[in-house]
């Protein structure tokens, strides 16, 4: 794309921020900065939508002990199983055991606190789900 032909749409997405992209400038690849364009926002907000609705999901699980918190705290915090074992440490086949709620409830608290420390929780706040008030206020933890 020629460097004048770089969409500035000013994406709600960017949060005010622009990205750097490369472009075509007087025939050599350099690097320009966009504010974003209407097709990448719409992709992203469907995107945090999705994860939105699987966190919803969690909730629900937890809710009716399908699963432990864990489970919800993993979609909260956008993790996967396979990044989940990345940063605790834990293998994926510990993790998927670790979700059903009478073996979670069983963890030391060593192991507890290598899940915590991912999320940023104190080992309180990872055996419970937020209460409905808070999770509607804060649905995503890095606003």
């Amino acid at each position: 794309m020629d460097i004048n032909q770089i969409p500035q749409d000013k994406s709600k997405t960017y949060g005010g921020h622009a990205k750097v992209v490369y472009a075509v400038k007087n025939g050599s690849y350099t690097k320009a900065t966009t504010s974003g364009w209407e097709d990448e926002e719409f992709v992203t907000l469907q995107a945090v939508d999705a994860l939105a609705e699987q966190t919803q999901l969690a909730f629900h699980a937890v809710k009716n002990e399908q699963r432990s918190s864990l489970f919800y705290y993993m979609f909260l915090y956008r993790h996967d199983i396979t990044s989940l074992a990345q940063t605790s440490g834990f293998f994926r086949w510990q993790i998927k055991r670790h979700f059903k709620p009478l073996v979670f409830k069983k963890l030391s608290d060593k192991k507890l606190n290598r899940y915590a420390q991912v999320f940023n929780l104190s080992i309180e706040q990872l055996k419970q789900l937020p209460t409905e008030d808070n999770r509607t206020q804060n649905n995503y933890p890095f606003k």
